[in-house]
């Protein structure tokens, strides 16, 4: 078979489950084949305790169905740089009952090729790289850890872990549907590449975690690189009353969000692309219907306001381009996040996107790091109700974004306190005079101060003093 099964009681073991019962279940895969790997998640899921399961042979393995795993104790699969890669449209490895999963020296990859005009027959399930799914009764925190891990090739997420009903249809953290369970999400990623997923389906993030019930999303993200994933590189959505907590250091997401593109969907947008009626004016069946007829037409997004007697007040017309990375948290929640000698460059549309809904605030600090040539701004922190918004540029910069270099807004009634310490913004907003945008719209003070900094193309402040 392949295989070899035994307990042991090592550090090892203790580090990779520290939560977990201190006896663990090793079993070591001696043959470089599909059903020896599959042999081995079916033994550790009979098992009652945390196993690990070591992939201890040479080469590389190819696989026609996803290599999952069932059981509910902890998992960790233990390789030493074997690839483990499908030609078909599977996921390559699933916990399908909510384990917590530690993923080691692994390239996991699809057969690539994905393009929105190639998404072949997906019948709606583009396979994922690395699968989490939480059952509905879960409760304390789930637990995925991927290090030494590269994600490839695959139609849709990179790496996924879902605390949502709904699964791939659970939708944006602040509008999105479903339910969850009471467990939160701790996500922790080490020396990871993500490069060229999700570009079969659309929303195919490179990362990507959902989290519909009352836990918060914590994630760690180190020396990792996202690149080129369909929709945003990374994307941690909070629909309930938790956190998103989140460190990001030495990481790079660059080239994300371009499934939708854009030369092959100019063409379908109605011209003019926005217009605005006085009321009784416009009918809404004169107005341009849903876009039909192109490669994806859910890349076209359609916006249509009306007055209370039925006509049109406006529409817009829009292409769903994506971000670097992009945290949605739409309950009483807030958003942490520290950004620490990062790079997040020629993304789609934002290279960071935050929007917080709800009681919540957010809270910002970029470090050491820099957004640049993005399509749209360059950081964009958004605060929609009664929270505040804290941000803290240190030795940060944002040049050339087709938006703002770095926009922070409270539209609520919180406060707005942005510092920019050494730091410095040009040519950004096609060098339209918006290095740093601050609003404070509502009941609450704003103050941006700016600390030994060069804000070449100037500020947009409104409610807000500077200092």
């Amino acid at each position: 078979m392949g295989i070899t099964t035994k307990s042991l009681l090592t550090s090892t073991a203790a580090t990779l489950f520290l939560a977990a019962p201190a006896l663990a279940e090793t079993i070591t895969v001696t043959e470089a084949t599909e059903a020896a790997i599959t042999d081995a998640l079916a033994a550790a899921a009979a098992s009652e305790s945390a196993s690990t399961v070591v992939l201890a042979f040479d080469g590389d393995v190819e696989i026609a169905d996803t290599l999952a795993y069932d059981g509910r104790s902890a998992l960790a699969l233990i390789g030493s740089g074997q690839t483990i890669s499908t030609a078909n449209n599977v996921t390559l490895l699933a916990a399908t009952e909510g384990a917590d999963l530690h993923v080691v020296g692994l390239t996991l990859a699809g057969p690539g090729g994905w393009t929105v005009e190639n998404r072949g027959d997906l019948d709606g399930a583009a396979a994922k790289g690395i699968f989490v799914d939480l059952r509905d009764d879960q409760t304390g925190t789930a637990t995925l850890v991927a290090e030494d891990v590269t994600v490839r090739g695959v139609a849709g997420y990179g790496i996924h872990i879902s605390d949502c009903t709904l699964a791939d249809d659970c939708g944006g953290g602040q509008t999105g549907d479903g339910d969850g369970s009471d467990a939160g999400i701790t996500l922790t990623l080490r020396n990871v590449t993500i490069n060229d997923v999700g570009n079969g389906t659309f929303d195919g993030d490179g990362l990507r975690a959902d989290e519909r019930g009352p836990g918060g999303i914590t994630a760690l993200i180190t020396g990792s690189t996202v690149s080129m994933a369909g929709a945003d590189g990374i994307e941690l959505d909070e629909g309930g009353a938790g956190d998103v907590v989140a460190t990001i250091i030495d990481t790079r997401l660059v080239e994300n969000g371009a499934y939708c593109t854009p030369a092959l969907f100019a063409d379908a947008i109605p011209d003019p692309d926005e217009a605005e009626f006085e009321e009784g004016a416009m009918a809404e069946a004169d107005i341009p219907g849903p876009v039909t007829g192109t490669p994806d037409n859910t890349c076209i997004e359609r916006a249509v306001d009306l007055y209370d007697d039925g006509s049109v007040e406006a529409y817009e017309f829009g292409l769903d381009l994506d971000d670097g990375i992009d945290f949605d948290e739409g309950g009483a929640g807030s958003i942490h996040a520290v950004f620490l000698r990062s790079t997040i460059s020629r993304n789609l549309d934002e290279g960071v996107d935050f929007d917080e809904a709800g009681n919540g605030g957010i809270d910002v600090q970029f470090i050491d790091t820099v957004a640049e040539d993005n399509t749209d701004d360059g950081y964009k922190n958004s605060e929609e109700d009664a929270g505040s918004v804290t941000g803290l540029m240190l030795r940060s910069s944002a040049t050339g974004n087709g938006g703002k270099g770095a926009v922070f807004e409270e539209e609520g009634d919180g406060d707005l306190a942005v510092i920019a310490e050494a730091s410095s913004t040009a040519n950004n907003d096609d060098s339209d005079d918006t290095g740093i945008e601050a609003v404070q719209e509502d009941g609450g003070m704003g103050a941006l101060t700016l600390i030994d900094s060069d804000i070449a193309d100037g500020t947009d402040l409104d409610g807000v003093d500077l200092k």
